[in-house]
């Protein structure tokens, strides 16, 4: 018997590890590359790897048998982990980082405001911001590029607003720039692993700071109008509300109604920008699928906006937003750490151990994903015969997956089909040909340094 026999018999072995002598490298690359560390990860050490990093041990998992063990089958011995928990020292105790008790407390307070009734009364504002965009860029056509994540970012601030506030967020000037610099504050909090106090006045720090006191002020503004109004709205704004007033400790309540505000106007616009802006790039790239979206957007439309009807006609533009999600999911990383000892897929997990799943490798995996890197809408085609139904449930989780699968799901994939629909039935979008689009993996994906495009009318 050889020594790995033994060591198999004696119980689950740990997974394959990188040498410690590369931590400080890791830690670097981490700074600088963490799709690449990861893609790296996956493709040097398979389904399960055990990576230094710094003075840590990351324990990353890359199969959908994994995710569905750590993500649903024993979720509750995993909480948040790495980066998400050193991003609450920026985002506080809201849906994204809380725990425990107070995550489901957080969850039941805001979950009836996306019911299927609720969702299909809010097609028509989301229709109309949409229609909005649609006239912005129309005005623009044939004036210069536009940077189009901005402009996915105006269009889903709107969309929330009208969705779930009942507030225009407009009024409220440079709030995509203050997010802008709390994800930034967010991503140093992971690469320093929270060593370096708020207080430090370094540049971005300061810039941090600025940005949640610009938006706790706006929070405080949307709150104090609400209390003004007699009328119960029900939405989730006046849902916080309640539930914060009924905190023993009034100042315990106000703090965090900021945290859940700033955490949902921050997770409720960011990942269906991000999903509309690399859902344009790739339309961009492949004429032939923007061809297709332009004549199933007129089809199913004409010259009308869309209807909550409307979804299930638009099947191949919802094809396409599922693989824009399969290359470019928003939540590219889902981090964890384990409470108590555990095996996944035979491996050895210990207790306290900081564990990684992460959609953007795991849609990318070849055993699930034949060409994985290629731009495929017809893989979301359920009459294709390696369609999704050949496909385990976890190699695809865009919105993550278990008890904490996106609450917002439904009515972001309507925003974006409803979006993509209008924008390719009335508009065409091309990038600059010497524009590079790389990854940027902060909270969610995003397109480092913009997206500039030109726009011309459709014919």
């Amino acid at each position: 018997m050889t020594t790995l026999d033994r060591r198999r018999a004696a119980g689950p072995l740990y997974p394959p590890s990188s040498p410690r002598i590369t931590a400080m490298g890791m830690l670097v690359k981490m700074t600088r590359d963490r799709i690449g560390m990861m893609t790296d990860a996956a493709k040097d050490y398979g389904d399960a790897s055990r990576l230094a990093v710094g003075h840590k041990t990351l324990y990353f998992f890359n199969h959908p048998d994994h995710a569905k063990h750590v993500l649903a089958d024993n979720a509750g011995n995993y909480q948040k982990g790495i980066g998400l928990v050193h991003a609450r020292r920026a985002l506080g105790d809201g849906l994204l980082t809380s725990e425990g008790e107070l995550w489901r407390k957080q969850r039941k307070v805001i979950q009836p405001a996306f019911q299927s009734r609720r969702i299909a009364a809010q097609a028509g504002a989301v229709a109309e911001e949409g229609a909005k965009l649609v006239e912005r860029l129309r005005r623009r056509a044939g004036t210069g590029p536009v940077n189009v994540p901005e402009e996915m970012t105006t269009l889903t601030l709107g969309v929330l607003g009208r969705t779930l506030l009942d507030a225009d967020l407009s009024r409220f000037g440079g709030i995509g720039e203050s997010f802008a610099a709390v994800q930034d504050q967010a991503m140093f909090e992971l690469e320093t692993l929270s060593a370096v106090p708020t207080w430090v006045p370094l540049p971005r720090q300061l810039r941090f700071r600025r940005a949640r006191r610009s938006l706790e002020a706006i929070v405080d503004e949307l709150v104090g109008g609400r209390r003004a109004r007699t009328e119960d709205r029900d939405d989730v704004l006046s849902r916080l509300i309640v539930s914060a007033d009924a905190e023993p400790d009034p100042a315990v309540g106000r703090e965090r109604l900021r945290d859940e505000l700033v955490t949902l106007l921050l997770a409720g616009h960011e990942t269906t920008a991000s999903t509309l802006s690399w859902a344009l790039y790739l339309i961009g790239e492949h004429p032939e699928v923007r061809q297709r979206l332009h004549e199933e957007a007129v089809a199913v439309l004409g010259d009308r906006l869309p209807v909550f009807e409307d979804l299930h006609q638009l099947r191949y533009t919802s094809m396409v937003l599922e693989e824009v999600m399969r290359l470019y999911p928003p939540v590219w990383l889902l981090p964890r750490k384990a409470l108590a000892a555990d095996e996944v897929g035979g491996y050895r997990v210990p207790a306290g151990a900081d564990v990684l799943v992460s959609p953007f490798t795991l849609h990318r995996h070849p055993d699930f994903w034949p060409e994985p890197e290629r731009f495929d809408p017809e893989r979301f085609d359920p009459q294709r015969p390696t369609g999704t139904a050949e496909r385990p449930r976890y190699a695809y989780i865009p919105f993550g997956a278990g008890p904490r699968f996106c609450v917002g799901n439904h009515l972001g994939m309507m925003e974006a089909a409803f979006v993509l629909a209008l924008l390719c039935r009335d508009l065409k979008l091309e990038k600059d040909p010497g524009h590079r689009v790389v990854p940027e993996p902060m909270l969610s994906l995003r397109i480092r340094g913009g997206l500039p495009m030109t726009v011309t009318l459709a014919r």
